[in-house]
């Protein structure tokens, strides 16, 4: 596959990225381990309306928006080590393969193997009208999202930003995040979702295709449960079926790692 132009180093030069058609406020570039830059995020925390005001101008020069934390204890994107040239290409995995290796791993307690992909789903917005929605929700602060900025990553599509700027959060599920990415490519086919944000471990998706029932939230809590198992049950206390319950037209999928 070949590889995107990246714009942002042009942004060196021209940091209000006038030359791209941007009017970009003061940020900063960030660069993988290997030196090249493959991230820029604005100095001034994120409010309502910047993902709007920024997104859509940045999708025509070729760069696709994402929040990133700047508070959490790890530290921001200068600090994570992003590793873009360990990962493969997304498109060189199949989803329903991924997950049935994460569901071997982590289900042996389930009864039964691996349930397969659930169905697609009916969109109920534009899905990218919905990661406006969810972008300006998660830029007004969530617990464990302390300090959103506004990021812009070259990727081709949303659900590649992860591979994109080598991003290692998943790194004790899973060491290439491209197969992660594999899934999100699935997810925003069957489900419209967008990749809105990242921490250090922790990843946001919009979902303009909510499961409407228990029986469609049952089906996703699965492929939920092998791509994440510490966000579907972080206790003793936690069940699959509490969880699928609170799937049910939920806007908002939020994922972390241990």
């Amino acid at each position: 596959m070949a590889t995107l132009p990246n714009p942002l180093p042009h942004l060196a030069t021209d940091p209000s990225g006038r030359s791209l058609g941007l009017q970009l406020p003061l940020g900063r570039l960030i660069d993988a381990t290997t030196g090249e830059v493959v991230l820029w995020h604005a100095e001034q925390q994120a409010a309502p309306g910047t993902w709007k005001a920024l997104g859509r101008p940045a999708g025509r020069a070729g760069l696709l928006p994402v929040l990133v934390d700047l508070g959490g204890g790890q530290g921001g994107p200068e600090e994570w080590e992003l590793v873009p040239a360990a990962m493969s290409y997304p498109g060189d995995h199949d989803a329903d393969e991924v997950l049935a290796e994460y569901w071997a791993e982590v289900a042996a307690e389930e009864d039964g193997g691996w349930p397969g992909l659930a169905a697609g789903l009916t969109l109920t917005a534009a899905p990218d009208a919905r990661a406006t929605e969810v972008a300006d929700a998660l830029s007004e602060g969530v617990p464990g999202f302390k300090e959103p900025h506004l990021a812009l990553v070259s990727a081709r599509r949303s659900a590649d930003l992860p591979a994109a700027v080598g991003w290692t959060g998943p790194a004790n599920h899973e060491e290439d995040v491209a197969r992660v990415c594999a899934v999100l490519r699935s997810w925003e086919d069957r489900f419209g979702i967008r990749v809105v944000a990242l921490g250090f471990d922790r990843l946001y998706v919009s979902v303009a295709a909510p499961p409407a029932d228990l029986a469609q939230a049952r089906a996703i809590t699965a492929e939920h449960f092998a791509f994440c198992p510490s966000s579907v049950l972080p206790d003793t206390d936690a069940t699959l079926t509490a969880y699928a319950e609170d799937l049910v037209g939920n806007h908002t999928w939020s994922f972390w790692w241990d």
